[in-house]
């Protein structure tokens, strides 16, 4: 069985990325696909990172942070890089507490003086 292969293009619309991002991370070095010529190819490890690179992203972690997250993997295996990740969740998850209460606030503002414009208008 051979393993999946996705050209440049396909790698773009499986992940739903532009071309200019994922040049980006090849330069940053967070992905390092085959290349034939100038044709480049992402394997199985290209994928699940691009994965792990997104979710990322996604929980508000920078690039910098994922690339040391991702290196963590390579220089000293499975267990410090899920010690690291769980370090990294309870940081960024407190983040995410601060940022909800701060919006609680700004929409309990917003709604308040939302209630004082409409009592405005309907005296």
């Amino acid at each position: 069985m051979t393993e999946p292969r996705l050209s440049f293009k396909e790698m773009c619309a499986r992940f739903d990325v532009t071309p200019r991002t994922l040049r980006y991370y090849e330069y940053i070095e967070l992905l390092a696909p085959q290349k034939e010529g100038r044709a480049r190819f992402y394997g199985a490890r290209e994928i699940a990172r691009m994965t792990l690179i997104l979710r990322g992203r996604r929980f508000g972690f920078s690039l910098e942070e994922i690339r040391q997250w991702l290196l963590i993997y390579q220089q000293k295996g499975t267990r410090p890089q899920l010690e690291a990740w769980i370090a990294m969740a309870d940081r960024q998850l407190a983040e995410l507490d601060r940022q909800r209460a701060e919006l609680d606030v700004t929409i309990g503002d917003l709604r308040a003086l939302r209630e004082t414009a409409r009592s405005e208008l309907d005296s």
